[in-house]
């Protein structure tokens, strides 16, 4: 029975066990099985915690339900991760927001979100973690083969797009879908500049250095044969385009999955096949985002550049590198000793 139908006979004699089970089943009809089973585990837990408190949540009446076993869960998760009791409290905001909107308890909403916030840890935040010199290196070493190494046709055409594809990861701080989602139309190629569509749904301008739009050019220019008989505008076509038996001569834009492949493959050829592991495509975006912080100082510019909504991201890559940190020291402390 879905919770719209639930008739006032039912309502009345629910309880919290199975006003949890509607609930559940609600989740695994709207979210995603990742979510379903995250959320599962919540209530789970939080059934465990209600019995710790003497209570029996298949008898209990729902009716009766309130706000008091938010702070039980908040203190019963101690032991839990950060991110786990993040997660499972809003799981159980969730669960509360359900039981007022089907009427099945007399809840305080602003209550439950006051003890949430007033009990709740905050996550530790971590600097964003990247290997900033293997990145060069690749980029060195990809650069410094010339564009007329002897390759099979499909093969030049790969390793053409490659290139271009990791130079524009690495100096306009595109995110890997918003990259592959690139339409040659997209790029003012006098300004060096794109209009894309990017998170949130939001329009934004990306600047692209002489580097990327000459390697994209050099690749666009080997691709002209297909281009041309694509019998499609050629505004509309993907800058990056899959060269495989699966697209036969047709030009069809990578995904995103290609997109994380280009990077281990390449990784695997020019570096190692370990240091793929610690790679991935936003490696890239924290590449570039600390070069703009390193360079400029300026750290609203670096927010304008990355796109971040919230200047507290960027801060996370205002971070002083070890090298700075023994500089530092060194002037401070030991010249002075």
């Amino acid at each position: 029975m879905e919770s719209g139908n639930l008739t006032s006979s039912t309502k009345k004699d629910s309880t919290l066990s199975n006003s949890i089970s509607r609930y559940l089943e609600n989740v695994s009809l709207s979210r995603s099985a990742h979510t379903f089973r995250t959320y599962k585990n919540a209530l789970n837990a939080f059934i465990l915690c209600i019995i710790e408190h003497g209570l029996n949540p298949t008898t209990l009446p729902i009716k009766e339900f309130d706000e008091t076993p938010v702070a039980w869960f908040a203190t019963y998760l101690k032991y839990h991760s950060p991110a786990t009791e993040a997660l499972y409290l809003a799981a159980l905001k969730n669960f509360y927001e359900f039981l007022a909107a089907e009427k099945l308890a007399d809840i305080n909403l602003p209550r439950v979100k006051l003890l949430i916030r007033q009990r709740s840890r905050k996550p530790g935040q971590r600097l964003p973690q990247f290997p900033k010199d293997y990145i060069e290196v690749l980029i060195e070493k990809i650069n410094a083969l010339p564009s007329d190494t002897p390759l099979e046709e499909i093969e030049r055409l790969r390793f053409l797009r490659d290139r271009a594809f990791l130079l524009t990861l690495a100096d306009t701080g595109l995110r890997v879908h918003e990259a592959c989602n690139l339409r040659r139309g997209d790029i003012d190629w006098n300004e060096g500049k794109a209009v894309i569509i990017g998170k949130g749904n939001r329009e934004a301008v990306v600047r692209f250095s002489t580097r990327a739009i000459e390697a994209i050019k050099e690749y666009l220019s080997k691709r002209a044969f297909l281009d041309s008989n694509s019998g499609k505008p050629l505004s509309s076509l993907p800058i990056f385009a899959r060269h495989d038996k699966g697209s036969g001569k047709k030009v069809k834009p990578i995904t995103t999955t290609t997109g994380r492949n280009i990077v281990k493959e390449r990784v695997k050829e020019f570096l190692d096949e370990n240091i793929a592991l610690e790679i991935t495509p936003h490696s890239f975006r924290h590449y570039f985002v600390t070069r703009v912080l390193t360079s400029s100082g300026n750290l609203k510019l670096a927010q304008e550049l990355a796109r971040h909504r919230n200047i507290a991201v960027t801060q996370r890559y205002a971070h002083l590198s070890d090298d700075e940190l023994d500089r530092g020291y060194w002037q401070a402390i030991e010249e002075k000793s």
